[in-house]
């Protein structure tokens, strides 16, 4: 809002009286998307405590449960803490965005729908889990899994579309399948001829695989204190610097990457994830006083796959998301093992690192040496750029 009101209605007026100084700052989108992560961080802070009061007040708390007897005891401590924190980092990205990104561009109103629809699912998850008890305690645990699957598929689907009809017809570097080591530009800026094009099928699919599944993969992260909510905003570090780089039309022929015009913006949605994210672990580190719940964990993993697809570095990405892919990868694994083998376990339990919990690693220390391993794989991730 401040940037259509300063730079794109009031702009030329106050340039002809001499007013518009340091308002010309606006104009930087780096500005924009560093500020977006100091308000959104801010916001989180000042709206947490008086958030955790009137959830709890509102007895939306975690009820401790788990399917697996071992984990019964550690989660007991847990009961009661209030949850669907997540309105305040939703809350936060909105809000940020909303004042400091363009918001008539395309690719900013689609981040923000991929953010409230994914909150509006895990928003209602949260509820009908919570409620359970006072309607009885019946089998209504929540949203059924293939009722998640199919919100989390249809923004993957619409989003995928639009985003792939926003670039023009055939060979659009904006429908480019990037492949490891692959170079977009050789000399010139003229595009590499071995690139490949996606249609719009295998488009549309590899959006909605992403954006449902860094979903899922985030929400099966949420486990512990401190552990989706820091490793989102390192993974979220990583997505701003692509999201800088794509919509920076020399950066990007320099590093022989996609150069997506108007993909900067989203680098406002991306600074405001990381201080929303940041705002949150203030509330949420050990012991936490408050969990994100789905209503959280699905709108992170939606928004970090959703600037995954516009970049189209969605390899890069999933380097970075090593952790959230352990631990889906560890569920699907046990899942199917233990189908396959009439009972039989691979871990544990899953996901991860509950499987090192309670092989005797404190939950503490799990949280830090994942967030460490996420900063190692952002690293590699920003490496494997010059890698071409």
């Amino acid at each position: 809002m401040f940037y259509l009101i300063f730079v794109e209605w009031l702009g030329e007026w106050l340039r002809e009286r001499g007013w518009y100084g340091p308002l010309g700052i606006f104009d930087q989108v780096q500005f924009r998307a560093l500020a977006a992560a100091g308000l959104s961080f801010l916001l989180v802070l000042l709206f947490g405590r008086r958030t955790i009061r009137w959830l709890v007040r509102m007895k939306i708390g975690d009820s401790g449960a788990t399917d697996a007897e071992a984990l019964r005891e550690h989660n007991s401590s847990k009961a009661n803490t209030p949850t669907m924190g997540g309105l305040l980092i939703v809350g936060a990205i909105a809000g940020s965005t909303f004042l400091l990104a363009d918001l008539s561009h395309f690719y900013v109103y689609m981040g923000l729908v991929v953010l409230f629809w994914l909150a509006a699912v895990g928003g209602v998850d949260d509820y009908l889990k919570l409620t359970a008890k006072s309607r009885g305690g019946g089998s209504r645990q929540g949203l059924y899994a293939w009722e998640k699957l199919i919100f989390q598929l249809g923004i993957g689907l619409l989003v995928g579309w639009f985003v792939y009809a926003r670039a023009e017809a055939g060979d659009d570097v904006r429908h480019v399948l990037n492949l490891p080591f692959q170079k977009t530009y050789m000399r010139a800026g003229q595009l590499n001829p071995s690139l490949i094009f996606l249609g719009p099928a295998a488009f549309v699919a590899i959006a909605t695989l992403m954006i449902a599944g860094m979903s899922n993969a985030v929400n099966i992260t949420d486990g512990m204190d401190g552990l989706a909510g820091g490793v989102s905003a390192i993974v979220g570090v990583g997505v701003f610097v692509l999201a800088m780089i794509a919509g920076d039309q020399g950066t990007a022929q320099m590093l022989l990457v996609p150069s997506i015009p108007g993909a900067g913006e989203l680098g406002v949605l991306a600074g405001a994830t990381v201080g929303a994210c940041l705002g949150f672990l203030w509330w949420n580190c050990s012991p936490a006083q408050v969990f994100m719940g789905d209503t959280g964990a699905l709108s992170l993993g939606g928004v970090i796959g959703y600037i995954a697809v516009v970049t189209r570095q969605e390899f890069l990405v999933l380097v970075m998301s090593g952790v959230f892919l352990l631990e889906i990868g560890s569920v699907a694994l046990q899942v199917g093992y233990f189908k396959v083998s009439g009972g039989k376990r691979i871990f544990r339990v899953a996901p991860y690192h509950h499987h090192l919990h309670l092989g005797g690693w404190p939950e503490p220390q799990i949280v830090a040496r994942l967030w460490i391993v996420s900063v190692l794989l952002v690293v590699l991730a920003l490496a494997l750029i010059k890698v071409r």
